[in-house]
């Protein structure tokens, strides 16, 4: 269930964070959700190894491929693109 969150940011940050999801086919509330899951998950994880800050912040930054996609098909593709002119 979604809940309602407001939040007080400097006003510039705010417009360049649109932009930036925006440009990433992403909404601002994704974002920030995936961003937030990912401090929840690493607080609470108990796993032997401690995952960098660089790492975190890329949490939730890739969209998963489609399942009809087949990544070895389509990098089999590019690669002869670039390879085979």
């Amino acid at each position: 269930m979604n809940a309602k969150l407001t939040l007080t940011v400097d006003k510039a940050i705010i417009e360049a964070a649109k932009k930036y999801a925006k440009s990433n086919g992403r909404s601002l509330s994704n974002i920030i959700e995936e961003y937030l899951k990912s401090l929840v998950h690493s607080k609470t994880d108990n796993s032997e190894f401690e995952i960098s800050p660089l790492v975190q912040s890329l949490w939730g930054s890739v969209k998963p491929l489609p399942k009809s996609m087949d990544y070895k098909e389509i990098l089999a593709e590019e690669l002869a693109k670039k390879y085979l002119k």
